[in-house]
């Protein structure tokens, strides 16, 4: 009896509806982000929006703000590496509920609410201290580092330290916009897939990709069987 392994089927569609709320232990991160956000006053980030719904439908801010929250505070910086996150990353896509926004969109947000963002970010950062989730007496990004309590020093403390990021973030986006322009930067080639070579298998068929399956090499027998039984003499390839 041979080996057995558990099915790899990319092709399996969902046999139920996916809930988002399983994709995450429940004492996640990203969890803490969201219900953290739910309980700041975001007034200051609807208020930009226009009220007769003429204007573009836009993302919602609270899931936008959760986002570069929990971007943040997880060391990313960049506008293209969160655009990347919402894709690969479970976590992210929790947070942005299957929302794609793109680096564009990203960072225009961060520049149209960087004030607003600064002050919701520093009282997160405030509440992560009483959760316990940063070091008892200190808390450190990128090297700074403030007191981890709930006075209003420290929280004007977090405040600064949050205007730093988004100062960091900006600048950030600026040097990849001038290095890719409009591309997020991490695109295929256009050339790809090679056309020869071993990926030749790979052939463009509407909007994807097939793979045709290369043609296994045919068994030839220079001679007759060994003393072992098996068959003597070099495998050879017939095209």
């Amino acid at each position: 009896m041979g080996p057995s392994f558990i099915a790899c089927d990319r092709e399996q569609s969902f046999l139920m509806p996916p809930d988002v709320r399983e994709w995450l232990p429940q004492d996640h991160f990203a969890w803490f982000v969201i219900e953290a956000v739910a309980a700041m006053d975001l007034d200051a980030f609807y208020a930009f929006y226009r009220g007769d719904g003429r204007a573009r439908p836009a993302y919602e801010p609270a899931m936008m703000v959760a986002l570069l929250l929990y971007a943040y505070a997880r060391g990313v910086r960049s506008s293209r590496a969160i655009e990347r996150s919402c894709i690969e990353d479970v976590a992210y896509r929790v947070i942005a509920a299957h929302k794609k926004p793109d680096h564009a969109t990203i960072a225009r947000f961060v520049e149209r609410h960087q004030d607003a963002l600064a002050e919701v970010f520093g009282g997160v950062l405030g509440l992560c201290a009483k959760a316990g989730l940063v070091a008892v007496k200190v808390v450190a990004v990128d090297g700074s580092k403030v007191s981890a309590n709930a006075s209003r020093e420290a929280n004007v403390d977090y405040e600064r330290l949050a205007r730093e990021i988004l100062q960091d973030a900006r600048a950030i986006d600026a040097a990849e916009d001038e290095r890719f322009g409009d591309r997020r930067g991490d695109e295929l080639p256009p050339s790809w897939p090679p056309r020869t070579g071993v990926r030749s298998g790979l052939r463009p068929r509407g909007a994807g990709w097939t793979i045709s399956a290369p043609r296994r090499p045919r068994r030839s027998r220079a001679s007759g069987p060994s003393a072992s039984g098996r068959p003597s003499g070099a495998w050879t390839s017939s095209a």
